[in-house]
């Protein structure tokens, strides 16, 4: 007959077994529920300074501030098995041809991003005590939030500032701001922007800024601009 050991690797075995299906099964829902995330961008003040763009730099490099407005819709994206959700947005230009540099090659920038937790999430928010609290209060009773998916920025601030290996980036054309998102489920992978659509989920409308270029390096009264 089994001995203790035995029967408790099959209970344990058993166990794992029904758990790894609940949560496939779990994971699966998310296909069931649309996904229609819709976002319009546009700059609205845009600076190249020459200095430390950072508290750890070593030297003087050029490097470019965007400031910019969002309103983007990212309702559709909460549902009863969202964590939270990831929101950035990156500036993006055609590499310099040449250098080892491919013709298709793009570079790209995160320039602002945030989390956006879902009301079973927020004990895991990154807020002070009193903030908390607010965001606690404004969904108490709630399993989901689609408002927390609603953003409407005006003129926001970089949280980082654009710099390049060269440490030249000024008068760079073709610059384009794109609006990404990372959905981070309780259970299931990590889903990111579509390319396409994949039944109920839709790739996102619009989410790129028409393209602009970066101004000349600014210079201190006195000097001659580049």
């Amino acid at each position: 007959m089994y001995n203790s050991l035995t029967r408790i690797q099959n209970v344990f075995g058993f166990f794992t077994t029904v758990a790894f299906v609940v949560a496939a099964l779990i994971a699966a829902s998310d296909f069931t529920a649309p996904r229609t995330p819709s976002a319009t961008i546009k700059p609205t003040n845009v600076q190249v300074v020459k200095g430390r763009p950072h508290y750890y730099s070593t030297k003087k490099e050029e490097y470019a501030i965007i400031k910019f407005s969002l309103n983007a819709d990212f309702s559709s994206l909460f549902t009863w098995n969202t964590k939270q959700l990831f929101v950035y947005v990156t500036a993006e230009w055609p590499a310099a041809p040449g250098a080892g540099n491919s013709a298709n090659q793009t570079n790209k920038a995160v320039i602002w991003d945030s989390i956006i937790t879902s009301p079973s999430a927020d004990h895991l928010s990154n807020l002070g005590p009193a903030s908390l609290k607010k965001l606690r209060k404004s969904a108490a009773g709630k399993t989901i939030d689609p408002s927390r998916g609603k953003l409407s920025l005006k003129n926001q601030k970089p949280k980082y500032q654009i710099t390049h290996p060269s440490g030249k980036i000024a008068s760079t054309d073709d610059v384009t701001l794109r609006v990404h998102y990372n959905v981070q489920p309780w259970v299931g992978v990590l889903t990111w922007n579509q390319d396409s659509d994949l039944g109920l989920w839709k790739k996102m409308a619009d989410g790129v800024s028409a393209a602009f270029a970066l101004p000349a390096l600014k210079k201190k009264e006195g000097e001659k601009a580049r």
